[in-house]
């Protein structure tokens, strides 16, 4: 029988075990680059005995980021990215970055650059029409992607992971409800999927067998007329073919239209009215059918991955409710090669390390999601934050 703690490799990186920390916007550079406090974000769960941290949205454009204040990979990034890919390894992890263009996710007033998107739709986070890039905006989009892996490389990092979920800007091309285009990136499923492959085979292309390759998958966006599974896994069997990925990471939902359908648990209304000014705050008061409110239970992405897992042969990050020993060996069983984890870390970074030591632990996180809101600021678990101030 495997163990999660077992060590592994993902393409041509060696890992301690299977756990993986995923990626989560961390809200701690606020120029944009790397600072002492995202390294202390990634050293932390490192030293509590995860295989590998992602480091969340390198964009790959100034105008693909979510925010201003978002890093995007260029020359000016590395030195920075050097000291965080430094700081994971002598912790003993290997060190992912995830690359994407946020498309029509990205806020054009604070990048003060047009958003993207397959069709032109009103952004209700700039409240500014997008823009349809043509056939030469997206060869430049793919070979930005590419350059962004190679800023990777040269930043030391083991893993790029390829954002095509969410509604991020390849995930909004597979997406009916988002992509009307006629061209050949709009209609058939072949044709709205040509954008994420082409994306990887680039990234594969620019960084060989050197790096491991992963693509962060949505199975379904959580939305009527989205993308669902049964065009999902027909995507994923094309990266299968493509043979350019090492490994699929299985998420759902859309951070435009439904976000809540990843984060199970309570829906904090409330505290993200009180990160935005007016009028966004007072309508993020009424945004109960955006903000819904899903019931939290461990694993609770696992019947939809499953079906991943019996068409597929390459190897499967299975995410969402992973907060115990038992729900992991669940995974292992299930035959997923790796889990990955991130609010619960949040709570407690060394959870691994926990874990490993006594396998009846349980994870002090509540699925409160009064981290969500936080990523405005510096993400955070608040309940963690009182804890330390208590003491």
């Amino acid at each position: 029988m495997t163990s999660v703690f077992d060590p592994t490799t993902l393409g041509p990186v060696r890992l301690r075990n299977r756990i993986i920390k995923a990626a989560t916007f961390e809200g701690r550079t606020p120029d944009a680059l790397v600072t002492d406090d995202l390294i202390e974000y990634h050293r932390a769960p490192a030293a509590g005995g995860v295989a590998m941290t992602t480091v969340a949205y390198c964009a790959v454009t100034p105008g693909g980021r979510t925010d201003r204040h978002q890093i995007w990979m260029r020359p000016d990034a590395v030195p920075g990215l050097q000291r965080l890919t430094d700081a994971v390894h002598a912790e003993g992890a290997a060190v992912s970055a995830q690359i994407g263009h946020a498309g029509p996710v990205a806020n054009a007033a604070s990048n003060r650059a047009p958003a993207l998107s397959p069709s032109r739709i009103l952004s209700p986070l700039s409240m500014r029409m997008t823009h349809k890039p043509d056939a030469a905006d997206l060869r430049d989009v793919v070979r930005a992607h590419a350059d962004a892996a190679g800023f990777a490389e040269s930043a030391g990092f083991d893993a790029v992971e390829i954002h095509c979920g969410h509604n991020y800007l390849a995930s909004s091309f597979l997406s009916p409800l988002l992509n009307h285009r006629r061209d050949e990136y709009g209609g058939s499923l072949v044709n709205r999927a040509r954008l994420a492959r082409e994306i990887t085979r680039a990234v594969r292309d620019r960084v060989g067998d050197r790096l491991a390759v992963t693509v962060k998958l949505g199975m379904e966006d959580g939305v009527s007329l989205g993308l669902q599974i049964d065009e999902s896994l027909q995507v994923a069997r094309w990266i299968q073919d493509d043979d350019a990925a090492d490994a699929l990471e299985l998420t759902a939902g859309s951070s435009l239209l439904n976000p809540m359908y990843l984060f199970r648990g309570d829906a904090p209304r409330r505290s993200f009215a009180k990160a935005f000014p007016p009028p966004m705050g007072w309508a993020m008061r009424l945004a109960g059918p955006f903000l819904r409110e899903y019931p939290y239970r461990e694993a609770f992405l696992l019947d939809l991955a499953r079906q991943f897992r019996h068409e597929l042969s390459m190897p499967l990050i299975l995410l969402g409710g992973i907060t115990t020993t038992e729900t992991m060996e669940l995974a292992m069983d299930e035959g997923f090669e790796y889990v990955a984890m991130a609010r619960a870390l949040l709570r407690q970074p060394d959870l691994i390390n926990r874990l490993q030591a006594e396998r009846t632990t349980r994870s002090l996180c509540t699925h409160c999601n009064e981290c969500m809101p936080t990523i405005y600021s510096r993400t955070h678990c608040i309940l963690a934050a009182d804890t330390a101030s208590a003491r």
